[in-house]
C-alpha cells in the first residue's frame, strides 16, 4: 500500500519536573531533508536521533522538534552575582536609587543570568527515545491514511483512462475509414490517372503509419501495471512515476498518429487525467 510523504506526529511525556514534547512534520521531497530543533543539552545525541528518524521516514522534508519545559523547582538559569553587583555599582554612580530599584534594572541587563549546562540524564534520554518512537508511529499512521486517499484517487483516474482507451478503440475503425476516404477523395480531385494497384499499396503503407494497435496494447498493459503496483506491500513512488511516464509516452504517440479530431479530443482528456496523477505522485513515498 502506498504512503504519502505528508504527515504529522506528536507525543508528550510528563516527567516529575519536566514536560518533554516531540513533534515531527513532513512534506514531499525527492530525498530525506531533515531539519532538527534540539536543546543544546542534547546536541551530542542529534546524530543518533537523526538516524532513528531517517530509518523510519526514508523520504520527505521533515521538521523535527524536541521541546523541554520545566514544571518543577529545577532551573538551569542562575543569577550571575558578580555581574549584577557590578551593574548596580555602575548604576549607583550614575543615578541615586535604593538597592531594590537598582537590582530590578541590573537583572535586565546582558549576562545578568547565566545558564548552567546540565549533563544528560540517561533516564530522561530514554524517555525522549520512547517519545520519539511514539511520534514516529503517529506520523506513519498519518502517512498511511493519506496514502489510502491517494490510492483511491489514482484508481479512479486509472479507471477513467481505461474507459477513454475503450472509446479510442471503439472509434479506431471509423478513424481509419475516414482517413482512407479522405485520401481517395484527395487523389480523385487531382483528376489524374493512377495505377490502382500501386495506389492501393501506397495507401496501405500510409495507413500502417497511422496504426495504433501496438500503442493501445502497451497503454492497457501500463495501466494494469500501475494499478497492480499500487497494491504492492511497499510504497514506491519512484516506480509509479516511471510507469506514469510510460503511460504518457503511449498517449502522446496515439495523439500524434490519430489524425482524427474526435480521437484527438479523447487524447486531450487522457492527458488531463494523467497530469493530475503526476501532480499527486509528488506526494507518494
Amino acid at each position: 500500500m502506498i504512503q504519502s510523504m505528508t504527515g504529522f506526529g506528536k507525543y508528550v511525556v510528563q516527567l516529575p519536573s519536566k514536560k518533554i514534547t516531540i513533534e515531527i512534520k513532513s512534506l514531499n521531497s525527492k530525498s530525506l531533508d531533515l531539519n532538527a530543533r534540539i536543546p543544546s543539552t542534547y546536541r551530542e545525541k542529534e546524530l543518533d536521533l537523526r538516524k532513528i528518524i531517517a530509518s523510519s521516514l526514508e523520504r520527505g522534508k521533515v521538521d523535527f522538534g524536541l521541546y523541554m519545559e520545566s514544571t518543577g523547582d529545577e532551573t538551569s538559569s542562575v543569577i550571575n552575582e558578580v555581574v549584577v553587583k557590578s551593574y548596580m555599582n555602575q548604576l549607583r554612580a550614575i543615578a541615586e536609587g535604593d538597592d531594590v530599584k537598582l537590582l530590578e534594572m541590573a537583572v535586565r541587563l546582558p549576562d545578568a543570568l547565566k545558564t548552567e549546562r546540565d549533563d544528560i540524564d540517561e533516564m530522561e534520554y530514554e524517555a525522549i527515545l520512547e517519545a520519539l518512537k511514539n511520534a514516529l508511529k503517529e506520523i506513519n499512521i498519518f502517512r498511511s491514511e493519506e496514502g489510502h486517499v491517494l490510492e483511491k484517487d489514482f484508481l479512479e483516474r486509472i479507471a477513467t483512462l481505461n474507459r477513454l482507451l475503450d472509446e479510442v478503440t471503439a472509434m479506431d475503425t471509423d478513424r481509419l475509414s475516414m482517413v482512407r476516404d479522405r485520401l481517395e477523395k484527395a487523389v480523385a480531385d487531382l483528376k489524374t490517372d493512377l495505377d490502382s494497384n500501386r495506389f492501393e499499396q501506397e495507401l496501405i503503407y500510409y495507413l500502417e503509419k497511422y496504426d495504433i494497435t501496438e500503442e493501445k496494447v502497451r497503454l492497457a498493459n501500463h495501466l494494469d501495471y500501475f494499478a497492480t503496483a499500487l497494491k504492492s506491500d511497499d510504497s514506491n513512488g519512484k516506480k509509479l512515476g516511471f510507469i506514469s511516464q510510460e503511460i504518457g509516452r503511449e498517449i502522446n504517440t496515439i495523439g500524434s498518429k490519430a489524425n482524427y479530431a474526435p480521437m484527438q479530443q479523447l487524447v486531450v482528456q487522457m492527458k488531463d487525467e494523467l497530469e493530475k496523477i503526476k501532480e499527486q505522485m509528488l506526494n507518494v513515498l
